[in-house]
């Protein structure tokens, strides 16, 4: 069968949040079987536990934040993002605030960091969100449009076209594909940062969000070049982060999807309110397992390799 996978070992990371420039620590610790990826606010009184559905996002407004009752977890795309390109099924998360710290601004660290505590084959099968009929949901009219698509594939790849007037933008390539399958995530998509131009990040630190963003976490642009000493990591790396980022959106539904996704100018906002669609529609998805690894797509049985 193709199994459940779940972590080894216990792995640590602490850094900063992006928005609230609070100091957190992240314990990611191995789950068992059908638990699914859990985090758990440990600095509460009493520890609350946020298991991720897509219901359990409550606000998108620049990133995915999920809640329970009162406790919730902002920024969590970039891990969810890792869990899904390494194939995680299984994780209890331990968070000492309420935001996800940054480290990098991609999810190459939350990579490193599961990949550093290995992963473990489980004993039950896992089990996929198959989409059976398009789903498709869109906003705007006209320049203002944009919309995010799901549909029928045996396996999961996405394509995502940005609409960024800027001249390091459109020198980049605002379009890019890219397929699970291949294996290559780690290496073609987890190093994609976040980024921002500074009077963005002027603004929004005025309005108290940003506060734990910089060169060291970001791409940050001004009017007419990237401020980055570095430069970017790769030549497409504006619309890579955008597959970045959706890849964790999509996680949240709590199981790996095998669809084809496609977008233009989507966000955190159309992709949680697609999987809401989708999940909507009884006739749209079905669950489905492999109990013989030759039948699941090419490529998913093997654990994703480092960079």
């Amino acid at each position: 069968m193709l199994p459940q996978r779940t972590l080894k070992s216990i792995t640590r990371a602490v850094g900063v949040g992006l928005h609230s420039g609070q100091r957190v620590e992240l314990t990611l610790r191995p789950a068992p079987v059908n638990h699914g990826i859990v985090f758990r606010r440990v600095d509460l009184p009493e520890p609350v536990e946020i298991p991720m559905t897509a219901e359990a996002v409550t606000d998108t407004r620049l990133a995915s934040t999920v809640s329970s009752g009162g406790a919730k977890v902002q920024t969590v795309e970039h891990l969810m993002s890792a869990c899904a390109g390494l194939g995680i099924d299984n994780l209890q998360i331990d968070i000492t605030a309420d935001e996800v710290p940054i480290l990098d601004g991609s999810a190459s660290s939350f990579v490193f960091l599961l990949q550093s505590a290995g992963i473990e084959l489980q004993s039950a099968p896992r089990r996929f969100i198959r989409v059976t009929r398009p789903v498709e949901v869109r906003e705007g009219e006209g320049a203002d449009a944009k919309w995010a698509r799901l549909d029928p594939y045996h396996g999961f790849k996405l394509s995502f076209e940005i609409d960024f007037d800027h001249r390091v933008v459109n020198s980049t390539g605002q379009r890019v594909e890219f397929d699970l399958g291949s294996g290559s995530y780690s290496r073609d998509i987890a190093r994609a940062r976040t980024f921002g131009f500074t009077k963005e990040v002027e603004y929004m630190r005025s309005k108290g969000l940003a506060l734990g963003g910089g060169l060291d976490n970001a791409i940050v642009m001004d009017d007419t070049k990237v401020l980055n000493a570095g430069g970017l990591r790769y030549d497409d790396e504006f619309v890579k982060h955008k597959i970045l980022d959706a890849m964790g959106d999509l996680y949240v539904i709590g199981q790996p999807l095998l669809a084809a996704y496609s977008a233009f100018r989507s966000g955190h906002a159309l992709n949680n309110k697609l999987l809401r669609e989708l999940l909507a529609h009884d006739d749209a998805h079905e669950i489905v397992t492999f109990d013989d690894e030759k039948r699941a797509p090419a490529g998913f049985a093997e654990v994703a390799r480092a960079w």
